[in-house]
């Protein structure tokens, strides 16, 4: 009998992974086909970016990160994402793709054997992209906001919102969560990292208004469950501390005055 050559034996194991056989040799193989090839272009700041962080840390992958300066905006975030030009953009082999939550979604699908992060339900999955949405939409604009507003009027009617919002999130925590410690049951999911991204944007926010955003009296679960996801092993130390993001953004601030006189 012949002996295989080592390219006949990767090829006999790409065969073999690609018809999903569950044989100990094809799963080695996908796992380090998968932590050699995937890039995240990025920066440390960007809730949007500690998205797909998460994600991947969940998956347990290996990837290369890029830190984007964003100004000028590099070579490589252009090519990558010439329609938005904006981060997260994950390059996967020689495929980019865009937009955190839509990159989170990508993780899950290609990794599927790793803790899944969306739900296995349809309907599930659907309520879950839903609050996803309307956190994008409501939540960190107004955090933003916030953030620029120089009257004291502007930022309580921006806080006020904000507390619309949380209340809204406790009762969604509460119905879908069904007791458990995350939106995604017993393990950080899919709108657990919609959602808690924005901690570290949150107490840098709470640090300056003087006043508790998410806190035991008004949301309890939802207070609990942050203390849960920050500690939680994929989540350790990604998110940024205040003080580094009010020293980062604060020229921000002062040059977008600037520019709107």
């Amino acid at each position: 009998m012949e002996s295989a050559t080592n390219g006949d034996a990767i090829g006999i194991l790409e065969q073999l992974s690609y018809q999903n056989l569950l044989c100990p040799i094809g799963r080695l193989y996908m796992i380090l086909m998968a932590k050699s090839d995937l890039k995240l272009v990025g920066r440390w700041s960007s809730p949007f970016v500690m998205r797909v962080k998460i994600a991947l840390n969940i998956k347990s992958l290996d990837y290369e990160n890029f830190h984007e300066t964003l100004n000028p905006k590099s070579d490589l975030l252009l090519q990558s994402n010439p329609v938005y030009k904006k981060i997260p953009v994950l390059i996967h082999g020689d495929k980019p793709i865009c937009e955190s939550l839509i990159i989170v979604e990508y993780i899950d699908e290609v990794w599927s054997s790793a803790p899944s992060i969306l739900p296995s339900d349809p309907y599930d999955r659907s309520i879950a992209r839903f609050w996803a949405a309307y956190i994008d939409d409501k939540w960190f604009p107004t955090l933003k906001s916030i953030f620029l507003a120089d009257e004291e009027e502007s930022k309580k009617q921006y806080i006020k919102q904000l507390e619309e919002v949380v209340v809204r999130m406790e009762d969604a925590f509460l119905n879908i969560s069904k007791g458990k410690d995350f939106f995604g049951g017993n393990r950080i999911g899919y709108l657990d990292i919609a959602f808690g991204c924005f901690l570290g944007w949150m107490r840098m926010i709470e640090k300056l208004i003087g006043l508790k955003l998410i806190g035991e009296a008004k949301c309890p679960a939802l207070a609990k469950w942050a203390e849960r996801f920050a500690a939680d092993a994929a989540v350790e130390g990604l998110i940024p501390e205040s003080d580094k993001l009010i020293e980062l953004y604060n020229p921000l601030k002062l040059k977008s005055k600037a520019l709107a006189k």
